[in-house]
């Protein structure tokens, strides 16, 4: 009877778990395998010049401006709240291999809450992947691999002082993260790629990132994810000021330039998009 009620407990103490997110987005295609619902968690240890939800990057609740009047962003859940949205979907799950998606920020900042999200969606029989970084101590992490089916781990450069310059951290615990998550060989690992100009979109960093890529074992594939500016106008409402203003997002020539490159450094699928 004591490992029955032990289960039990556990299991009402992930429902009743508490967490700050600031989106729940339903049919993506783009964010795992299949359509998927994702919850974008708040709070995020860099400040990425480029980043498209700077919503996300503060754990605090804000207001932001918007064309219909100020928006509230982020609110306090629960994952039995959480998931009672993410089970609307189960029949696109099951004909398609989708499932649950956590994204933000970085949803390593939440980790008692994404850990319960993960761990009581499996419970259910629902797949999971995360977005992220790996920017955590390894035992967070650590933790959390056995509940994550896919995990979409953002490589943003290989040299420390530019990624230092562009998102406010050095990435020597990024990429020390990346290979023991590779190594582990408990979850299916694709490498993405923000591609931004000024910061890391040329042939050599790309394919250096490629290369990077190439030697961790068991990736299923790198994914090169053209800049865009359709966050530019959420600077302007948090009353901050967007500093790649001035940039031209690459075009489709280019981006097929830089997929070259990638596909001449590593023996892993490659693509645009993703």
């Amino acid at each position: 009877m004591l490992p029955n009620a032990t289960a039990k407990k556990e299991v009402m103490t992930d429902n009743q778990t508490t967490g700050r997110i600031f989106d729940i987005q339903r049919y993506s295609i783009h964010d795992g395998r299949g359509i998927r619902t994702i919850v974008f968690l708040k709070g995020c240890v860099l400040r990425c010049r480029w980043c498209c939800n700077p919503e996300s990057q503060r754990y605090e609740i804000e207001t932001m401006r918007t064309q219909d009047g100020e928006k509230v962003i982020g609110r306090d859940v629960t994952v039995e709240e959480v998931l009672a949205v993410v089970e609307r979907d189960r029949g696109y799950y099951r004909r398609s291999g989708g499932g649950l998606t956590l994204s933000g920020g970085e949803m390593l900042c939440q980790p008692d809450f994404a850990l319960a999200l993960l761990r009581e969606s499996k419970a259910r029989g629902i797949s999971t992947a995360v977005e992220s970084m790996g920017c955590a101590e390894w035992l967070t992490i650590e933790k959390l691999l056995p509940y994550i089916d896919q995990y979409l781990l953002d490589v943003k450069h290989t040299d420390p002082e530019k990624h230092k310059q562009f998102t406010g951290k050095s990435n020597e615990l990024m990429l020390e993260n990346a290979r023991k998550i590779a190594a582990s060989g408990q979850t299916e690992l694709t490498v993405r790629v923000p591609v931004v100009p000024t910061f890391n979109a040329t042939e050599e960093e790309i394919a250096a990132i490629a290369r990077f890529a190439d030697s961790l074992p068991q990736v299923r594939g790198l994914h090169l994810l053209p800049y865009h500016r359709l966050g530019q106008d959420k600077y302007e409402g948090l009353g901050r000021t967007y500093t790649l203003a001035d940039i031209v997002p690459p075009d489709n020539e280019y981006m097929t330039r830089l997929l070259q490159a990638a596909r001449k450094n590593c023996k892993i699928p490659c693509q645009i998009g993703g």
